[in-house]
């Protein structure tokens, strides 16, 4: 099977190519399609067949439970119950938006979209392709990232062809991703939501409209394995060992790293500020803020593999909120192979993560 490739510039005048796309979602075909965090490998999120071929296509084990996609409020009661005052005012500030909220499901979600939980992961997008697609499809639509499981998320429609054009119905062409993380998700079952993945909205942001809000342990490496869709297996990961360098003398560490890889070809992902530190060494610029960072990260996991470098580099981008998130995928992507730059032990294990 080959993807048949759709180019959208405008969803809203290319009605004919908007309504194919939506054809192939209502007859349980899968259609990658953007949106503002990641592209999405989207089905019919009520249908049970639809939401294995989401599975099938990604390689992705089935007891990982998906986000729907929505397009307005009606269909977030259609697919959840008891969504309480405080998800009504997450969903009125950051909706559409990079947010996922966790409800109690509703019946007629089926347990192959929710990895058999009782609860149902909702997001509505910001990107307009994306939600005038799940309008016209009129169902919400199940969409993880768009890419073979355990591989780096994909930002770009280019890397979407080349990965999987020959594992899906259709592919939509357009706009490369503007936050380039995966949404914010929050469980809203608990009394005092709880960020099981963080993203671009930060605890700070949720915590200003609703009060207290706690981030679960597993975000933190601590207890249980994640709750979270995309949080319980490995994640993120190119063909590159990718190393994440942070702490004091975090260049100088990095310049002695990349001297003792050189014969694997490393390259170092670097924040703008310190480029001047790796003249004459094969550099990819994280940009200038941790935002940056976010939307540059997974195209350049891929970019280090298409180079061919065995080795990735990575400095710590900032403790700012958004920074943490892309930490946290950075930390993923390196299977927790972490160096602390005032460490000079060999490498160790401490709560299941790589240490050095």
């Amino acid at each position: 099977m080959r993807a048949e490739l759709i180019r959208i510039e405008d969803p809203l005048k290319e009605k004919e190519k908007m309504e194919l796309a939506s054809r192939i979602i209502r007859c349980g075909g899968t259609v990658i399609f953007p949106t503002e965090t990641v592209y999405g490998l989207g089905a019919n999120g009520l249908d049970p067949e639809a939401a294995y071929n989401i599975y099938q296509a990604k390689g992705r084990p089935s007891d990982n439970p998906l986000i729907l996609h929505i397009a307005d409020m009606e269909m977030l009661g259609l697919v959840a119950r008891n969504l309480g005052e405080k998800a009504l005012k997450l969903a009125e500030v950051f909706w559409p938006g990079p947010l996922t909220m966790v409800f109690d499901k509703q019946d007629i979600v089926p347990a192959e979209t929710t990895g058999g939980l009782s609860t149902v992961a909702v997001r509505m997008p910001g990107n307009e392709v994306a939600r005038e697609l799940i309008r016209l499809s009129d169902t919400p639509i199940a969409a993880p990232s768009a890419n073979i499981s355990g591989r780096p998320s994909i930002t770009m429609w280019e890397d979407a062809v080349e990965e999987m054009g020959e594992r899906v119905d259709a592919i939509l062409l357009s706009e490369p991703s503007e936050v380039g993380l995966e949404s914010t998700i929050v469980d809203m079952t608990e009394d005092i939501p709880v960020i099981l993945r963080p993203g671009k909205i930060g605890l700070s942001e949720l915590e200003a409209v609703v009060g207290p809000v706690r981030v679960d342990k597993a975000v933190l490496g601590q207890g249980d394995a994640p709750k979270a869709p995309g949080m319980k297996y490995t994640h993120y990961s190119p063909n590159a060992s990718v190393y994440v360098i942070k702490g004091e003398g975090m260049v100088e560490r990095i310049l002695e790293e990349y001297q003792k890889y050189r014969e694997e070809d490393p390259v170092i992902f670097a924040m703008e500020k310190h480029r001047q530190h790796y003249e004459g060494l094969k550099l990819y610029s994280l940009g200038a803020t941790s935002l940056e960072a976010a939307k540059v990260l997974f195209s350049y996991l891929r970019k280090a593999d298409r180079e061919g470098h065995g080795i990735v580099l990575m400095e710590n981008v900032g403790e700012d909120e958004v920074g943490l998130a892309v930490m946290n995928r950075a930390e993923k992507a390196a299977g927790g192979k972490l160096i602390y730059a005032n460490s000079k032990g060999k490498m160790h294990k401490r709560n299941g993560v790589n240490r050095i």
